[in-house]
C-alpha cells in the first residue's frame, strides 16, 4: 500500500523503515533534509515539501503525520487539508490531545477528508518489536488502512485495534501513558527502598532479573529496568530530573472531570514535577515549620 509520512524523528523514521520492509511504498517529508535522505536511501521516496508529497501519492491518498503534538501538528494538518482532496485520509500518530483530534476530525470531514487518530506506543523498540496502535476514526477509513496498521503492529492480528470514533485513539493512549507513569513510579520507589537497605548489599540488577521470571510484577517495563540497572547500577551521571510529555497531566485532568479517583497516577505526576525543583522553597519552609512547632533542628546548608 502507498502512504505519505510526515515527520522522520525517532518514531517516524523507524515506522517508515518497518513499512518499507513490509513491502509498502512510502513517500516521506521532513524539514530536516538529512532525515529525508536517510529514509530515501532505505527505499522511501523523499520529497522536499508537503505539496510534493501529495503530488507523489495516488488518490485516494493517505498521509501519516508524526510530528510533535501542539502547534507542529496543528500547522501540518492545516497545510495538508489545503492540499488533499475529498476521499483522502490524514492519520495523526502523535500524542495529540483527544479533544483536538475530535475537533480536527469535524473540520476535515467538512472537506470530505477522513481523519484517523492513532495513539502509538513502542518507542525506539517499535522497529523490531512492532507498535501498539490505539486507533480512533470512522470504520471505513480505518479498514482502508488495515494493511498499514497490520504491518506496523507486532503482528497482523494483534497489537492494534479500532477502539472507537474520532478521539478514542488518542484518549486511550492518554490513559495508557497515565498508567505508565504509575507503573514507573512504583518500580522506582521499590528499587529505591532496596537500594537504601545498604546492610543487605542487595544487587538490584540481580533482583530485577529475578523478578522478570514468574513474578506477578514482571513486565516489559521491568525488562527495561533490569537492562538499565545492569548497565548502570548506581545510576551514575543521571540527573534526578524527570520530564513528562503532557499526557499524564491530561489523564489527571480527565479523571477530575469524570469524578474518577486516580491517586496513583496523580501522585506519580506530582513526583515528576517534584524532581525538577532543585532548590525547593517548599522543603525549606517545611523544615522551618517543624522547628517552629516542635523545636526540631534545622539542617543548615554547607557554606560555599
Amino acid at each position: 500500500m502507498q502512504l505519505g509520512m510526515v515527520g522522520l524523528g525517532r518514531m517516524g523514521a523507524n515506522m517508515t523503515t518497518r513499512l518499507l520492509r513490509g513491502g509498502h511504498s512510502v513517500a516521506v517529508f521532513d524539514r530536516n533534509a538529512a532525515a529525508v535522505a536517510t529514509s530515501a536511501a532505505d527505499g522511501a521516496t523523499g520529497v522536499n515539501s508537503l505539496a510534493a508529497l501529495v503530488t507523489e501519492l495516488i488518490a485516494p491518498r493517505a498521509v501519516w503525520v508524526m510530528v510533535p503534538s501542539g502547534d507542529a501538528t496543528e500547522t501540518t494538518i492545516g497545510a495538508l487539508a489545503e492540499l488533499l482532496s475529498a476521499g483522502d485520509t490524514i492519520v495523526d500518530g502523535g500524542n495529540s490531545n483527544y479533544k483536538d483530534s475530535m475537533r480536527r476530525s469535524a473540520e476535515l470531514a467538512a472537506r470530505g477528508i477522513a481523519f484517523v487518530d492513532a495513539g502509538t506506543s513502542g518507542g525506539v523498540w517499535g522497529l523490531a518489536e512492532g507498535y501498539a496502535l490505539m486507533i480512533g476514526g470512522a470504520e471505513d477509513a480505518v479498514e482502508r488502512l488495515r494493511p498499514i496498521f497490520a504491518t506496523l503492529a507486532p503482528a497482523p492480528d494483534r497489537g492494534w485495534a479500532r477502539v472507537g470514533p474520532s478521539g478514542a485513539g488518542h484518549f486511550t493512549k492518554m490513559v495508557h501513558n497515565g498508567i505508565e507513569y504509575g507503573m514507573m513510579q512504583a518500580y522506582a520507589e521499590g528499587f529505591s527502598i532496596l537500594q537504601h537497605k545498604s546492610e543487605l548489599s542487595l544487587d538490584l540488577a540481580q533482583v530485577a532479573e529475578l523478578w522478570r521470571h514468574g513474578s506477578v510484577v514482571r513486565s516489559w517495563l521491568l525488562d527495561l529496568t533490569a537492562r538499565a540497572l545492569t548497565a548502570n547500577p548506581t545510576m551514575a551521571g543521571i540527573a534526578p530530573y524527570v520530564s513528562d510529555s503532557g499526557e499524564g497531566r491530561w489523564t489527571v485532568a480527565e479523571a477530575i472531570d469524570l469524578d474518577v479517583p486516580a491517586p496513583v497516577i496523580t501522585l506519580s505526576l506530582i513526583q515528576r514535577l517534584r524532581s525538577r525543583d532543585s532548590d525547593s522553597y517548599a522543603d525549606r519552609l517545611l523544615s522551618a515549620m517543624r522547628n517552629q512547632f516542635g523545636g526540631h533542628a534545622i539542617k543548615s546548608e554547607p557554606t560555599p
